[in-house]
């Protein structure tokens, strides 16, 4: 990334920063590099609780991310902040509790957008499912809605930032 500020600031948001939101957070990062628009777009991810702050993602994330080609291996886990609602533009929440929890922690005054992640997948007011307590089916599961939604966001992206 440049020295100078991303355009555009997208978080991800999921229970607890070791399933959900990283995976999104490694296969955003990967279609922004193909995309050729890693320097314009920064991606983060965060859980609502602290269960996890510090750690890396669930290995059973880590493996089918990996079998896909996504790097999770730098990605620690981290919790949602007040002073997250001034550094992004978009929040992507994973599912309805967490828009609750989320929306219920920004400042009357914040400008960035929260809303499901799965609306960029035409699933308006749908969830991703939280994987952790399932098998290894789920987590494959969970990576076919997010690259559905992550096109989606790259679609806006490329609306948003004029590129044709």
């Amino acid at each position: 990334m440049s020295d100078s500020r991303p355009e555009w600031r997208i978080l991800f948001v999921c229970m607890g920063n070791i399933c959900r939101s990283p995976t999104a957070e490694g296969m955003m990062r990967k279609r922004l590099e193909e995309e050729g628009m890693a320097d314009r777009v920064a991606v983060d991810s965060c859980g609502t609780g602290a269960w996890h702050v510090g750690q890396p993602p669930d290995p059973r994330a880590l493996r089918a991310a990996t079998d896909r080609g996504i790097d999770l291996g730098e990605l620690r886990g981290r919790q949602l902040t007040v002073e997250d609602f001034e550094r992004f533009e978009e929040i992507l929440v994973m599912d309805s509790d967490n828009l609750e929890r989320t929306l219920a922690l920004q400042p009357a005054d914040s400008r960035a957008r929260v809303s499901r992640l799965l609306n960029y997948a035409g699933q308006l007011d749908e969830d991703v499912p939280d994987p952790y307590f399932g098998g290894e089916a789920g987590f494959q599961q969970v990576l076919d809605q997010l690259e559905d939604a992550v096109e989606g966001v790259v679609a806006s992206l490329r609306q948003r930032l004029g590129i044709l």
